[in-house]
């Protein structure tokens, strides 16, 4: 096999694309990781210090993936010699009676997650630092806490490197060529490969123009804002305060989620579960503020102990699906092409799962898992050649 051939080539050193090549090298393949940007770098959607990981969902099929998951990341975390996983909890909160608490406590429930049903009288004793308002039910899934993401990335591309895989950053893709051998062209050179993994994120639907496939995936900004502790260490780690997602706020449309200070000391980190749509090329001409004004308005009511105007304020980007589920599956055209995409903002958890699947997709195997929410045929309209 020259140098410029493979079993398979990875295009997009995200999270799912570094866990699809560790993946294939432990099995015995040799894979290309191809990344656009110079590693690491922040302009998609896996940089950044800190994600949640959880099992609390609204749907069994994420609850159950999680299971495994939680082994895959403890398994890299031996192998790469890192601390990767913090255990803080996740709390839960909603309208008691309204839809999606409901659905996060029923699939919990129904899954059985350790989990803590907090009382209106117990609450105020465990989390003070939290106004909680009447009719608003709290359900901690214990066994969620902290991943830290830069750390986990480079972790698994460490150990894909040490079985032999091969990273080329800087290497932007022009060209995709389908057929028992897959061509890609990128700025500097041209690689051959049996199968093709494309986990591009916001750049997915460019590349997929080479193969005659469009999906609908909007990329979205997201501004990642960090809120200064009154007094430090309220909302600490140390402290015992846990990660938190609160639903249905206020008529809100979107989930308010928040982790506990950690990264920058003294600032914790809350956001809004979208932003709004953009160019990933041009990400940050896009200054949309109105997901800051929400945050702002909700810590002014909830958290009195932080100061409700943003410290600091990062970029991240989300690519976003109809129904917010991923995209995972084989190009319908060509079968030894195979799409990681729309990971939709809550992705990052799932990248040792993710990259398990799509290695076997390309290898031509039966997947672990039903794939049948993340299949592109539900997308009837929108799946068609782009040709």
């Amino acid at each position: 096999m020259s140098a410029r051939d493979f079993d398979c080539i990875v295009i997009g050193a995200g999270v799912q694309g570094s866990f699809t090549a560790y993946h294939l090298a432990k099995h015995g393949k040799r894979a290309l990781l191809l990344e656009q940007f110079v590693l690491p770098h922040s302009r998609g959607s896996s940089h950044g210090q800190t994600r949640i990981i959880r099992k609390a969902y609204e749907q069994d099929f994420y609850t159950q993936m999680m299971e495994e998951c939680y082994h895959l990341w403890s398994q890299l975390e031996k192998e790469a010699g890192v601390k990767l996983y913090r255990q803080t909890g996740l709390l839960l909160m909603g309208p008691e009676k309204g839809r999606d608490f409901q659905l996060f406590k029923n699939t919990m429930h129904r899954n059985k997650i350790p989990t803590v049903t907090l009382e209106h009288a117990e609450f105020s004793q465990h989390i003070p630092q939290v106004n909680r308002y009447p009719g608003d039910g709290a359900i901690v899934d214990t066994t969620a806490g902290v991943l830290y993401a830069d750390r986990a990335l480079k972790a698994a591309q460490d150990v894909f490197r040490s079985l032999g895989g091969v990273i080329k950053d800087g290497e932007k893709v022009t060209d995709i060529k389908p057929g028992p051998l897959v061509t890609v062209t990128t700025v500097s050179s041209v690689y051959r490969a049996k199968s093709l993994v494309i986990t591009a994120g916001p750049w997915a639907n460019t590349l997929l123009s080479h193969t005659g496939l469009q999906l609908p995936l909007q990329a979205v900004k997201i501004n990642v804002c960090y809120w200064r502790e009154r007094t430090p260490g309220t909302y600490s780690v140390e402290n015992r305060f846990p990660c938190f997602i609160h639903v249905e706020v206020d008529g809100v449309e979107h989930h308010i989620y928040g982790l506990p200070s950690n990264e920058y000391p003294g600032l914790m980190k809350v956001c809004y579960h979208m932003g709004s749509e953009t160019d990933p090329d041009e990400r940050d001409r896009q200054t949309d503020r109105s997901d800051i004004e929400i945050v702002s308005r909700y810590i002014a009511a909830r958290f009195p102990g932080l100061v409700p105007v943003p410290a600091v304020v990062e970029s991240c980007m989300y690519t976003v699906t109809p129904d917010h589920h991923f995209v995972l599956d084989r190009h319908p055209s060509h079968s030894n092409i195979v799409i990681g995409a729309g990971f939709s903002g809550h992705g990052f958890k799932f990248g040792p799962i993710v990259g398990k699947v799509l290695g076997e997709l390309a290898l031509g195997q039966v997947s672990s898992y039903d794939l049948s929410p993340f299949r592109i045929r539900r997308f009837p309209s929108h799946s068609k050649s782009a040709l």
